[in-house]
């Protein structure tokens, strides 16, 4: 699942340490969120998303036919 994670701490100067420390992960976890190697559980992606003041659907873009669900 693609996400726009990166483009939004950038934009807002936060660090990857910063915003896991909001959200209550490893910056490990943010590393691999960003680079697509892990999927948000929906509390993570819920955390995120009020952390940047938005929705999920508008953090996290998913895409039926990548995931395979038709």
């Amino acid at each position: 699942m693609k996400n726009r994670i990166h483009e939004l701490r950038k934009e807002r100067r936060v660090t990857q340490s910063e915003l896991a420390d909001a959200v209550e992960v490893t910056r490990q976890t943010i590393i691999s969120l960003e680079n697509g190697k892990y999927n948000a559980s929906l509390i993570l992606a819920h955390k995120i998303a009020q952390y940047f003041g938005m929705t999920i659907e508008d953090i996290f873009i998913f895409d039926k036919e990548e995931e395979n669900i038709c």
